[in-house]
């Protein structure tokens, strides 16, 4: 596993690993979910289940678990080119109501109060164009400790 990463981003995630894994494992999701953060990520809560499907984590399932995340997480270039994609006129918008339908209807669904949210965070007005640059940084940056 070690050969999908960089010896200083091993080193970077073995400091974090044993900032917060004191016994050498993880073994709730909560420690999982802030040693991924503090090193960048953004897991979901159904993603870091699956992760600690086994009940702890060492070191090196850890590297695993960095490797399969750091793959999915390369989404937002992926979410980009989506939204291109989509933008018949290149101007850089998308509808308030093909947004709002999207987020509630493909993927991983959204309840319509966890779409308002993130609307409200990305100060998203009602019926307005929406910048879709502007809510992808909104939406791929680390999602604030009280969601949880």
């Amino acid at each position: 596993m070690a050969s999908h990463f960089k010896e200083q981003d091993i080193a970077e995630f073995r400091d974090c690993f044993s900032l917060y894994a004191r016994n050498g494992y993880i073994d709730t999701m909560e420690t999982l979910m802030v040693i991924m953060r503090s090193l960048r990520t953004s897991p979901t809560p159904p993603e870091l289940k699956v992760y600690m499907k086994n009940g702890k984590i060492s070191f090196a399932d850890f590297l695993e678990v960095m490797h399969a995340h750091t793959i999915k997480e390369k989404s937002t270039k992926d979410i980009q080119a989506a939204f291109r994609a989509a933008d018949n006129h290149g101007r850089g918008v998308i509808s308030y109501k093909e947004l709002r339908h999207i987020l509630c209807g493909w993927g991983e669904k959204l309840s319509t109060k966890e779409v308002e949210q993130i609307f409200r965070e990305a100060h998203i007005k009602a019926n307005a164009p929406v910048k879709y640059e502007d809510f992808i940084k909104v939406v791929t940056s680390p999602v604030p400790d009280y969601y949880y």
